[in-house]
């Protein structure tokens, strides 16, 4: 929205009955107000959020003091980019405007109020609980997932707590706020859209003008790569459309597929001016039979993504640099799409700009989740404008390349028995199926837009129907085992997941409990998920023996965890074209706490992040259960063939060769194929010690520039580990220091399953390069730690250096 001058300084904020009162930042909240002051606890630490739940049900004042000197411009605005949520703003005492809405920002004319001199801005904030209690009172209530009343305001609604979150009801000045002087005409919004075509690129540059009471007609203009054009907004007129023709462009591309070439925009109107960088690029959403494929430039892609949430239960938290480390570890991970799920917020212009630039698309959800909405005002008005401003502000982000309505609210209405409760009350449907496509359709319809997920593409048609549309798939997890996903034929998994703990140094920092245990009460209280402690030993009693210590629990639920995901990642890519992507749930955290996430709320990696680095690797070889047998699938996610040689051998876990059988590969461009296994390979002479190697012998050319890594060897189990006679691990190690750490060598003397480094247990700023690597005897791993000075016995000792044998052998 912009402005000349931020109001960021000499803020104070208090309880609206006196009690409290603090220093305030802004941007920021009341919670990180009071923590600084040392007014509150770290809500992040132990249980000591169920202390603070009083902050959500209480009312708070802002306040400021600024100095104003008038500067001759016809108008002076109050801009405001965030307000969280319930606010009445006043100037000199003065109402300025009262907003219900933390999703819009809001621009207010107040050189009327303005005073030379000492000018007091106070902002109140009402209880979003009073505020959302009360409209539940006038409206009726609404069936959601949770007790709290988040559908009846429009806030993040997992501040109002989550399987994975706490319950931090926030209240502030949570984006820039400031005053914006000009005369004659402003720049009010600019929505690019491209289409190609031709050899061309075409820009439709949409300006919308506001204009001063003396300022009849408007002239615009617009210009990028050299090419330029000019309109003018006429009297009564608000809007301009210019249109730009640029030859032979530079495509952008999603990363893996192309470069992300961006091209600075800029458009004048009268003394202002709005720049921009955009990239040329088209996207298409195919659905024809019950698909649910993307298309970028006219080349598939197949989807390898995360779920994105809030970074932060406080979004002011996060800034630029910890968007930009978030996201690089999801490129680092094989990520190619991000998606913003409907819990939380449209992100910050950073959060974009940074996928822009690292070519990951980005799947936004409106921010609707898991609850029937009331469709009534102010409920539905508040949803359109905060609807058509977000569109239009998003509008230039070539990552930005499908809108979705909801998550998860079609599925509730049609097989959560929301119907009955309901009783004939509204509960958002208009808002998917007219309101959210109507505005999409005309603000930006360069972009896909899909009602919910999951969904099918028909009310009539289950909403989770798998040969349809998106699907989530929840009964793995919640009551059965991971193996379960390879029972499923999605067109589209667009949420799966599996649970397991936070890293040590982490659960460290946020817990204080001795002895620290599966059940303490610390850990329990960073359990969010109904029976989340049960489900992760149901989810263990498959696959391995009941955990003893703590030390054995904490690894072995990682293990799971990351075997989970790579088993439904390595699945549904097995699959394509009939599955055009995966969306694991979820790749961060908000704080610190047992989820189903690849990276917790500290940042740190958790063993699951590198099984799915490895899953989502450009070119994939996976064994796969097929025709009753097992057969080898190579996906080839590059711009190029895959032509290699490859053998799968049935090994004893001596490393003794026991059958073998050559492979050919021949795998086009961006496609997979099948290789099905001889028996003799395929049948074990004993199950319990024996395995399946599928490595590449020798290759057609190496991996190109623009493509990731390769994983040329997959492994095949013919039993759960504790029914394996998996050998007392035996192996050598080095350490040896190296710039910027130290190198672990593992040098394995017998078959080690899972091998993994925990060094954080030593060092909390401690990172490691891999984990989980399986080595047959005589093979070695290395290990790059990210730290020195760490004490190298119990570096190769036990908790910290750990494998599957330990607890399963003997």
């Amino acid at each position: 929205m912009g402005f000349q001058r931020a109001l960021h300084e000499s803020w104070t904020v208090r309880s609206v009955d006196g009690d409290v009162g603090a220093p305030a930042a802004v941007p920021g909240c009341v919670h990180t107000d009071l923590l600084a002051a040392g007014l509150i606890p770290d809500p992040y630490l132990d249980d000591n959020e169920q202390a603070l739940a009083w902050i959500g049900r209480t009312a708070w004042l802002y306040e400021t003091v600024f100095d104003w000197t008038p500067d001759g411009h016809e108008r002076t605005d109050l801009v405001c980019e965030g307000l969280d949520t319930v606010a009445l703003i006043e100037l000199n005492g003065s109402r300025v405007g009262e907003t219900a809405n933390m999703h819009r920002s809001y621009r207010f004319a107040v050189e009327d109020l303005l005073r030379e001199g000492q000018n007091r801005l106070s902002i109140t904030f009402g209880s979003p609980y009073e505020y959302a209690g009360k409209l539940r009172e006038e409206l009726g209530e609404r069936p959601g997932a949770y007790a709290e009343p988040y559908q009846f305001i429009r806030k993040m609604a997992c501040n109002f707590g989550w399987d994975w979150g706490p319950t931090l009801v926030t209240s502030g000045i949570w984006r820039p706020i400031g005053l914006h002087a000009w005369s004659g005409a402003r720049i009010a919004g600019v929505r690019p859209l491209v289409a190609l075509g031709d050899g061309l690129a075409r820009v439709d540059v949409h300006v919308q003008v506001e204009k001063g009471e003396q300022t009849r007609a408007v002239e615009v203009t617009a210009a990028i790569k050299g090419v330029s054009g000019r309109a003018v907004v006429p009297e009564g007129g608000s809007e301009a459309v210019i249109t730009l023709e640029v030859p032979d462009p530079e495509l952008w591309w999603p990363r893996g597929y192309g470069e992300q070439p961006l091209h600075e925009l800029e458009v004048t109107a009268g003394d202002d001016v709005w720049r921009r960088q955009i990239g040329f690029r088209e996207v298409r959403l195919r659905t024809e039979g019950g698909a649910f494929e993307l298309a970028v430039n006219g080349t598939d892609v197949f989807v390898k993504g995360v779920n994105w949430i809030p970074d932060d239960c406080f979004p002011t938290r996060v800034g630029r640099d910890r968007y930009a480390a978030r996201l690089a570890q999801a490129c680092e991970a094989g990520v190619n799409l991000v998606r913003v799920w409907g819990g939380g917020l449209y992100e910050s212009e950073d959060f974009y700009d940074l996928c822009d630039r690292l070519g990951l698309l980005v799947w936004q959800d409106f921010p609707f989740a898991c609850a029937a909405y009331p469709e009534e005002d102010p409920i539905g008005a508040e949803v359109e404008a905060e609807a058509r401003e977000q569109v239009a502000r998003l509008s230039s982000h070539p990552s930005l390349v499908l809108w979705c309505g909801n998550n998860e609210n079609i599925e509730g209405y049609a097989n959560w028995g929301w119907q009955e409760s309901l009783q004939g009350r509204s509960w958002g449907g208009r808002f998917y199926l007219e309101t959210l496509p109507r505005v999409v359709a005309e603000l930006d319809p360069t972009r896909p837009y899909w009602p919910g997920s999951p969904y099918s593409g028909s009310m009539d048609v289950p909403p989770n129907d798998p040969d349809h549309g998106t699907m989530h798939i929840w009964d793995v997890w919640n009551q059965r085992d991971y193996t379960a996903y390879r029972d499923y034929r999605p067109r589209m998994a667009a949420e799966f997941g599996f649970q397991g703990p936070a890293t040590y140094a982490t659960i460290r920092r946020a817990i204080s409990d001795e002895p620290l245990l599966p059940d303490s009460p610390g850990l329990l209280h960073h359990q969010k998920a109904i029976d989340g402690n049960l489900k992760l030993a149901a989810g263990l009693k498959p696959h391995f023996p009941v955990p003893e210590t703590f030390d054995d629990w904490h690894f072995l639920t990682q293990v799971n965890q990351a075997r989970a995901i790579q088993v439904g990642v390595e699945h549904f890519r097995s699959l394509w074209p009939h599955c055009a992507g995966s969306v694991v749930w979820q790749f961060n955290d908000c704080w610190p706490v047992t989820s189903w996430s690849a990276v917790d709320g500290d940042g740190r990696k958790k063993p699951l992040f590198h099984a799915l680095r490895r899953a989502y690797a450009d070119r994939l070889l996976t064994v796969q259960p097929c025709d009753g047998g097992l057969a080898v699938v190579a996906v080839n996610d590059t711009g190029r063939p895959w032509r290699a040689s490859a053998r799968a051998v049935r090994r004893g876990f001596d490393g003794v060769e026991l059958a073998g059988q050559p492979l050919t590969l021949d795998v086009p461009p961006r496609g997979a194929g099948t290789l099905p296994l001889a028996a003799f390979v395929t049948g074990p002479g004993d199950p319990a010690s024996e395995l399946i190697t599928i490595e590449i012998t020798a290759s057609e050319g190496a991996v190109g520039p623009t493509d990731g890594p390769a994983v040329r060897r997959a492994l095949w189990f013919f039993a759960p580990d504790r029914d394996l006679r998996l050998p007392e691990p035996r192996y050598d190690t080095a350490v040896e220091p190296v710039p910027g750490g130290l190198r672990l060598t593992v040098t394995a003397r017998t078959l080690l399953r899972d091998l993994a480094v925990f060094p954080d247990r030593l060092d909390p700023d401690a990172q490691v390069d891999d984990q989980l690597v399986t080595l047959l005897p005589g093979e070695r791993a290395e290990f790059l730690i990210s730290a020195a000075g760490l004490d190298e016995r119990a570096l190769v000792r036990a908790p910290v250096l750990r494998c599957v044998n330990e607890v399963v052998a003997g």
